[in-house]
């Protein structure tokens, strides 16, 4: 009998200093956190990383650490910069973003940071085939940022943005190869590549369109959906099949850039009167 009351009591010692043990492991990992967002905090993103990777080799279970550190890791990316170390940077927060949306796939931090490298990404892409790639990433994370939060504007604004960023260098060189000048009044004169034009840009243009206008419905104030709604209307303008309906599409145009204009002049006069500033007449 005594034996086996020794038996326990040495079982349940052990279990209480397992539990200690990893109980001053977690308190460890907490500190090491602390101290990994002091250093970020202070801009010493490369400091950060070693507390943030010891908070989790402490405690592999810590998704605030993991997010931590790919946001550590993402704050030391340079948008395009291709060298060997840099790309390190995007694959290392790539990798621990994934971590944390294995574990909790609703993260909404995860899921926009994501999209957005993979935003950034595209402006160092190496050809136009590789930048295309790129963008398609980000407009996939930024879809599923929607699928989580419905009312996420910037998601809805950023698809908007990728669109004009895939249609506006086949835009320009259309433009080029018929030898218009900027600034000089469409539709494309060239039929068959206007028609060409349409077939493959005209939807994409459709939806960029919907989610600017999306995005104003969620907030009616956003100024930078404005702008491209207006970016938008003018380049779709050239793939029209005729002057009315060009003329149109660069009224609307113009509409949305005064609206652009008009909004932003309100903002700056409310928060100067919310700091008692003064907005001078330009």
């Amino acid at each position: 009998m005594k034996r086996n009351i020794l038996i326990t009591l040495t079982a349940a010692a052990v279990l209480l200093l397992a539990g200690a043990s990893a109980g001053c492991k977690k308190l460890e990992a907490r500190d090491n956190l602390n101290k990994g967002v002091a250093a970020f905090k202070s801009a010493k993103y490369a400091d950060a990383v070693e507390f943030f990777k010891r908070a989790i080799e402490l405690d592999p279970t810590y998704p605030t650490a993991k997010l931590y550190l790919a946001t550590a890791y993402m704050s030391q990316y340079i948008p395009g910069a291709e060298s060997p170390e840099n790309k390190a940077f995007a694959e290392n927060a790539i990798k621990y973003f994934n971590e944390v949306l294995a574990e909790d796939p609703k993260n909404i931090t995860a899921i926009k940071s994501l999209a957005s490298l993979a935003y950034q990404q595209s402006s160092g892409a190496p050809t136009m085939e590789e930048k295309l790639a790129r963008l398609d990433k980000a407009a996939e994370w930024y879809r599923r940022l929607i699928e989580v939060d419905p009312k996420e504007k910037e998601a809805y604004y950023s698809l908007g943005v990728i669109t004009w960023a895939k249609f506006y260098p086949k835009w320009m060189e259309a433009r080029n190869k018929l030898g218009m000048k900027p600034d000089e009044p469409g539709p494309f004169k060239d039929k068959k590549l206007r028609e060409e034009m349409r077939k493959q840009y005209w939807q994409m243009i459709e939806d960029g369109i919907a989610n600017l206008r999306k995005a104003l419905e969620i907030d009616p104030e956003y100024d930078d959906a404005m702008a491209y709604l207006n970016l938008l209307y003018r380049e779709r303008a050239d793939l029209q099949d005729d002057v009315a309906a060009y003329k149109k599409d660069i009224e609307e145009a113009d509409q949305w850039i005064n609206k652009t204009l008009e909004t932003r002049k309100i903002k700056a006069e409310r928060a100067s009167k919310s700091t008692g500033g003064i907005v001078s007449e330009q």
